[in-house]
């Protein structure tokens, strides 16, 4: 008979040794070595508890802890050797706790099992994860809070079927993308709220016939309460997965600015100037600059959506509580924070490197007829339903383009035939700035609204 690996806690039961391809599959500690600053958290909460309930050696307890600090020490100094035979971050730091401080490391798994301790860390690092991803948004916000503030007056073409609709506010722009990130924002605060009981007391899935206090554990560890269930405390990753449906929606806002920079930067539109710092050149092409900075926040969108499905397709066949499938909800968390955080950077960087083409934007707003929904508005006031003014300013506009001029060159007797109502007063209603103006309803492109909703914003994210 071969003899167990002595590595597996669990290899007693075992008659013959792990397969070397089952070991490599099973081993996670490369992906799970991240935690292990949430899994000494929980270990020294959890230690600290099994005394005060006298489940364990006071004496004991201290001992442990010291061997979880050292080991701290020596993982923050890269002095640590993780060994894939020990499996995963929670066997590699037991073993180093055997080495250090010999048998009495043996007591700190009492009424605890991996599965109660991974959920533990997990939760404990996405909730950590949460607050760092919203003081990035919170300063990508207050990033397009001050490009916003330095363009207050810059016109530009609003677009609908990326075809000129109404004339707006660059500035009025920007801050629409800042709604995104303010609802991005409160979503990861949703994360943490979601999220905020430990699971940690639960054992395999049972519970535990110790007489422990989940509710010490639940305050040394900083969680709101106790997870009520045991068997769903181990089996859930909502959280998980929350958090990557968070990511991904933070990520196709990115997305769309990154698309939106892009369309600007190029020759074609010429809107925007981009600091050649987030630029970069071309192998073949001497006078190329790439907007490859925002090119790949675009990019890294598609692996942040695959993550997501990844995990939801993994957990949607799992009956209950805990199966190993759900080592995996690690691979995808830990490259979502990896490609958000950095997306989230890129970004700032990219708004902070962004000069607008102010004459180049002007002249934009002023082709494809953008004042023809002014023209009817003045009809509207003038008496005339609303329907039958789009037909006549519809008809404005087909006269325009025939003559190959703006509605803002026209001359008032060409105007005035469309309808008899009309007056010269007219004529202002075609200049693009009386139309920006003109937009007093709250939440308009209005300079008046523009800026007070720029110190809105500034109050909110300081």
């Amino acid at each position: 008979m071969k003899k167990t690996k002595k590595n597996s806690v669990w290899g007693t039961r075992m008659k013959s040794e792990v397969s070397s391809v089952l070991q490599a599959a099973n081993s996670s500690i490369e992906i799970d070595k991240r935690l292990y600053q949430e899994d000494i958290q929980g270990s020294i909460a959890h230690c600290t508890m099994l005394a005060k309930r006298k489940i364990i050696d006071v004496k004991k307890s201290k001992n442990i802890i010291a061997g979880l600090k050292k080991i701290e020490q020596e993982i923050n100094k890269k002095k640590f050797k993780f060994e894939i035979k020990n499996e995963d971050i929670h066997l590699n730091i037991e073993k180093r706790l055997f080495e250090i401080i010999g048998s009495d490391a043996g007591f700190l798994h009492t009424a605890r099992s991996r599965n109660d301790q991974v959920t533990t860390d997990f939760k404990l690092w996405i909730k950590k994860s949460s607050y760092e991803m919203k003081s990035l948004i919170h300063l990508l916000i207050k990033d397009f809070a001050n490009l916003a503030n330095k363009n207050i007056d810059v016109v530009m073409p609003g677009f609908t079927h990326l075809k000129n609709a109404q004339p707006v506010l660059f500035s009025h722009y920007l801050l629409a993308y800042v709604e995104m990130f303010k609802r991005d924002h409160t979503k990861f605060q949703n994360v943490i709220d979601n999220l905020d009981e430990n699971p940690l007391g639960s054992g395999a899935l049972a519970g535990t016939s110790y007489n422990i206090d989940r509710n010490l554990t639940t305050k040394l560890l900083g969680f709101k309460s106790p997870t009520k269930n045991s068997i769903d405390s181990v089996s859930d990753r909502d959280y998980a997965i929350e958090f990557l449906f968070v990511s991904s929606l933070c990520a196709m806002h990115l997305s769309r600015l990154a698309e939106e920079i892009i369309l600007w930067n190029s020759d074609l539109l010429n809107f925007i100037k981009i600091k050649d710092s987030l630029l970069t050149g071309s192998s073949m092409m001497p006078q190329k600059k790439n907007p490859d900075s925002a090119e790949l926040i675009r990019g890294k969108t598609g692996g942040i959506y695959g993550n997501l499905n990844a995990l939801l397709v993994t957990m949607k066949g799992l009956p209950l509580s805990y199966f190993k499938d759900m080592q995996e909800d690690k691979v995808a968390v830990f490259n979502t924070y990896d490609n958000l955080k950095l997306n989230l950077k890129l970004a700032s960087q990219l708004i902070k490197g962004i000069v607008p083409n102010k004459q180049k934007l002007f002249h934009a707003a002023q082709d494809g007829f953008t004042t023809a929904t002014d023209f009817a508005d003045y009809l509207v006031k003038k008496g005339i339903s609303f329907r039958d003014a789009y037909k006549k300013s519809a008809e404005l506009v087909n006269i325009a383009e025939k003559k190959g001029l703006r509605l803002d060159q026209l001359d008032f007797k060409t105007v005035a035939k469309v309808d008899k109502l009309i007056e010269k007063d007219v004529m202002k209603i075609f200049d693009i700035k009386n139309s920006i103006e003109k937009k007093i309803s709250y939440g308009g492109t209005g300079t008046k609204n523009v800026v007070s909703m720029i110190k809105k914003i500034k109050k909110e994210f300081k």
